[in-house]
């Protein structure tokens, strides 16, 4: 069983989820994004702000397709209400991060 696909998605307040045939359209504060499910084997389901993916086989390609489905639809939710950001981890000698004011980062680093 797919664990990750099995696992229900709550939708927040401030993102509005649309279902439209195999469209699923996710919309926030941060824009909006959209992911059609190609595979009639996926099913999914809204009941009181929460989104629940099933599967109607259990063949090897179904099965993964039910976890990726899922992951997408929660990272566009994740995307859409909170935007994307990378975190650099600077570790060692040599190595300095500056921050511009368009809140870009200059790594520059020191070798001999």
């Amino acid at each position: 069983m797919s664990r990750i696909g099995n696992k229900p998605i709550e939708i927040p307040e401030k993102v509005e989820l649309k279902i439209e045939g195999n469209l699923i359209s996710v919309k926030g504060p941060k824009g909006e994004l959209t992911v059609e499910i190609v595979d009639d084997r996926i099913n999914y389901e809204i009941n009181e702000n929460i989104l629940n993916f099933s599967r109607s086989s259990e063949v090897a390609e179904v099965r993964s397709l039910h976890g990726l489905y899922r992951s997408l639809i929660a990272n566009n939710i994740q995307g859409v209400l909170e935007g994307y950001k990378k975190t650099l981890l600077l570790q060692g000698v040599g190595h300095r991060a500056t921050r511009s004011e368009e809140h870009t980062s200059e790594l520059q680093s020191h070798s001999d």
